[in-house]
C-alpha cells in the first residue's frame, strides 16, 4: 500500500493565519516609510539650495561684490544687494541649476522661495534672499507623518 504525505487543513490554516499576523504588523511600518523618504527627498533639496546660495555669494565676493548677477558654469544667476541670489526662477532656482519639475515646485513671493514636493503642500522649505537663510522647520521630525503624509 502506498503511504499520502502531505499537509492537513489544521496545518495550512495554521500557516495561513501566522502570514496574516505577520502583514497586519509589517503594513503599518511601510506605510510610514513612504512619508519618511519624502522628507528625506526634500530635505536633500533644502541641502542643495543651501550650497548653491553660498556658492553665488561666493563667486559674487569672489567678483567684487558688483554686479546684479553672477555666473555659476555659465549660468546667469540673478543675486541681490547682499549677494545672495534672488527668490526667483532667475535667481535660487537657476543657482540650482536643475529643479526637477516632476517631483517639487517652487513658489516665489516677496523675497522668499518655498519649495514644495508636489501634491504636499506642507511638505516644504523656505529660501529668504536677504539672508540666504533655508528654513526647514516643516520637516523637523515631530512634523514629517503630518506634514509629508
Amino acid at each position: 500500500m502506498k503511504k499520502q504525505a502531505g499537509f492537513t487543513l489544521v496545518e495550512l490554516v495554521v500557516v495561513i493565519a501566522v502570514l496574516g499576523i505577520l502583514a497586519a504588523t509589517a503594513l503599518p511600518r511601510f506605510v510610514n516609510v513612504q512619508a519618511n523618504a519624502r522628507a528625506a527627498s526634500v530635505n536633500g533639496l533644502a541641502a542643495s539650495v543651501r550650497s548653491a546660495a553660498n556658492m553665488a555669494r561666493a563667486a559674487w565676493i569672489a567678483g567684487g561684490q558688483q554686479g546684479a548677477q553672477v555666473m555659476m558654469d555659465n549660468n546667469a544667476v540673478a543675486v541681490g544687494g547682499m549677494g545672495w541670489p534672488t527668490a526667483a526662477d532667475a535667481g535660487i532656482v537657476a543657482a540650482l541649476q536643475n529643479l526637477d519639475g516632476n517631483a517639487f515646485q517652487a513658489q516665489h513671493n516677496n523675497g522668499v522661495t518655498t519649495f514644495r514636493a508636489l501634491g504636499f503642500n506642507n511638505c516644504s522649505f523656505t529660501y529668504t534672499q536677504a539672508d540666504g537663510v533655508v528654513n526647514t522647520n516643516n520637516l523637523a521630525a515631530a512634523n514629517i507623518q503630518q506634514n509629508c503624509n
